[in-house]
């Protein structure tokens, strides 16, 4: 990549973002005095940020994410360089070293992302200098220390996101000066917050909040159920968690994400969720969670706009419910665990009905009957896992208008005859149809044939 010095002094704006551009970025961009804008996203470009950066003092959009760059960030190296910068991005990269403590300097910062690179050290007190900072993004990172009293007097910060680092706890209650706060994520650091601190919840403009892995413990604070902005993302997975699922979830009614898992939660789900008219995605897996889960089917016919996409309920100790009835309504699904629970029965003919589903893995479970020919109508199906259960008879000749499934485990259950020859029944794996006594055909073994009648070897007992 090179500039060239005959048109260097018109260009204002330079966008070559989504290309294939390789190489370094020249050392000679930093004689482009009057670009405002840079964008070199998304391409394959190597080597170090050249220091020449720090000479455009009128650019405002610097947006060097999504490449190769390594090394450390070299500007600003002295006061007053990049002065106009409002909105920086240098995510996605290999940058190593620390965050400049001159970062504070860049008094016009509204809008920086460091994600997803490999700095380390503490973050700087001095992003407390940034008071037009609106979102600031360093998730990924080899982050340590504690997060900066300073941070509280960010009074325009919206997006406050530190996860995936190494950053140790307590958290300072400064942080509970932040009134225009939306968006916290305190995830997978080394918090090790104990109990939920009721201050974070009080925020007046705090509705999505991740602490996932934080080392939370006890029951589901009772004082989320009264934030003053209505939350509407909310995730404490991966804590320690006891009690039950409370019947106030269904009082926040502006909920899209709820998720709970890995945790040690023990109840049935609350009545009460039928309440979450907006709800998008529900992930309880690996919980204690028991008895039926049509509420989570049942929630006031809210679902016709389609608005719930992802439920995961797996690994927990549900015995009846979505499996026999009310699955058809919820068109909207894309994603769908129910494995390694007790479900049992049969699946009814209204799965066919779930014309958005993309995965479906009812494995590990207690299901029976026939394979229903109406899967065969989920024509986006990319994934079906139903092993260890104990289907019978027949896979299911409709099967093969399956043309997206790229993933398939029949294995483990009482299947037999033989498997619809064509694609794309005929391209898995023998894994996906093991265990399966009387199932034969491509991939597995020819069927036998006795003159012209097809012979199936018979069912053994279990």
């Amino acid at each position: 990549m090179e500039t060239s010095s005959s048109a260097q002094c018109l260009i204002v704006s330079m966008d070559l973002h989504s290309n294939i551009l390789t190489g370094h970025i020249p050392e000679r961009i930093g004689e482009m005095q009057v670009l405002e804008k840079l964008d070199l996203s998304e391409n394959l470009l190597t080597g170090k940020i050249p220091l020449s950066l720090a000479n455009l003092n009128s650019i405002s959009e610097l947006y060097l994410d999504t490449n190769h760059l390594e090394g450390e960030i070299p500007f600003p190296s002295s006061f007053g360089q990049l002065s106009s910068l409002g909105f920086l991005r240098l995510d996605d990269n290999h940058l190593t070293g620390r965050i400049p403590a001159s970062f504070g300097n860049m008094v016009s910062l509204q809008r920086v992302s460091l994600a997803n690179n490999k700095f380390e050290g503490v973050i700087p007190s001095s992003l407390g200098n940034l008071s037009a900072l609106k979102e600031l993004y360093l998730s990924g990172n080899l982050l340590s220390g504690q997060i900066p009293e300073s941070v509280g007097q960010l009074s325009q910060l919206i997006m406050f996101n530190v996860s995936h680092n190494q950053i140790q706890g307590p958290l300072p209650h400064e942080l509970s000066s932040l009134e225009n706060l939306q968006t916290l994520d305190l995830s997978f650091n080394h918090l090790n917050l104990i109990s939920f601190p009721q201050w974070l919840a009080e925020l007046p403009s705090l509705s999505r909040i991740y602490c996932a892995r934080c080392g939370i413990q006890g029951e589901i604070p009772d004082f989320l159920q009264a934030t003053p902005s209505p939350i509407q993302e909310l995730d404490l997975s991966s804590n320690h968690l006891t009690g039950s699922l409370p019947a106030w979830l269904g009082r926040l009614t502006q909920l899209y994400k709820l998720n709970f898992s890995r945790n040690s939660l023990v109840s049935r789900i609350p009545v009460s969720v039928r309440n979450l008219q907006y709800l998008g995605v529900l992930d309880l897996h690996s919980n204690k969670l028991t008895g039926p889960i049509n509420n989570v089917f049942q929630i006031g016919n809210a679902f016709s706009d389609g608005s719930l996409t992802y439920i995961d309920l797996s690994d927990n100790y549900f015995s009846t419910g979505i499996i026999q009835a009310g699955v058809g309504s919820q068109t909207g699904i894309q994603y769908l665990n129910l494995s390694h629970n007790f479900l049992g029965g049969r699946i009814t003919t209204t799965i066919g009905r779930l014309k958005s589903l993309q995965t479906l893995d009812l494995s590990c479970n207690k299901l029976g009957f026939n394979l229903p020919e109406a899967l065969a109508n989920v024509s986006s199906l990319e994934k079906l896992k139903l092993q260890k259960n104990h289907f019978t008879g027949r896979i299911p000749v409709g099967f093969l208008k399956l043309k997206r499934l790229k993933e398939l485990d029949l294995s483990d259950n009482l299947l037999a005859g033989e498997i619809p020859a064509g694609k794309p029944l005929t391209d898995f794996p023998q894994s996906s149809y093991s265990g399966n006594k009387g199932l034969c055909g491509k991939p597995l073994s020819p069927c036998k044939v006795r003159g012209l009648l097809l012979v199936e070897e018979p069912l053994k007992p279990c």
